[in-house]
This record gives C-alpha cells, structure tokens and sequence, in this order.
C-alpha cells in the first residue's frame, strides 16, 4: 500500500491510501479525488485522468509510453512532468507520490 498526494489546482490536498497493483486514476476515482474525470475508465483512450507528477517521483514513475504520449496531444497544459493517472501503477516504491491536477482537463 501507498499514501499518494493529489493537489488540485487550488492547493487543497488529498493523502488517500491506495492498494499496490492499482492505478494511480483508480486511487483517485475510489476516492473521489474531485478533477480526475477519468471518461474511458482507464483504458488510456482520453486524457481525462491527466496529471503533473511532482520533479522528484518522475524517475520512478518511469516513462510515458507512445499510446500515452498520443492521448496527451489532448490534454490541457502539458508539461514535461504530465501524466495520464491511468498508466501509473501503484507499488510500495510510490509511497509518498504526489502529483498535481490541472485547471481543467480539456
């Protein structure tokens, strides 16, 4: 299990814990993290779960794949550090992520 940070663009901060195996997306739907959409339910065919992974967890978050990389031509903002929630599983290295939620997702 890990303790994953979410901020939402107004600062406010959510510590939820979430289950190794899981996606970082299905942490923040089963506990209604407010501004992760997540439309296609995690099947990286939107980029409604986008999110800014904070400097120090990009490493071990590890890549964005080439279907990831296509789906955020349709995010809002894209930084560097953005990443669709989906394609982040949860292991016990992630304890203590914290990413940040865009103003909006499209």
């Amino acid at each position: 299990m890990a303790k994953i940070n979410f901020i939402e663009f107004d600062g406010k901060t959510h510590e939820i814990d979430a289950t190794n195996g899981m996606t970082v997306m299905e942490a923040a739907i089963k506990n209604m993290v407010p501004g992760i959409d997540a439309d296609c339910g995690g099947a990286c065919a939107c980029a409604t779960c986008h999110v800014y992974v904070e400097p120090d967890w990009l490493e071990k978050v590890g890549e964005r794949s080439e279907m990831e990389e296509d789906m955020l031509d349709f995010a809002f903002d894209v930084q560097d550090s953005s990443r669709l929630s989906c394609q982040i599983r949860v292991s016990d290295e992630l304890d203590g992520l914290t990413v940040k939620i865009p103003e909006k997702q499209f």
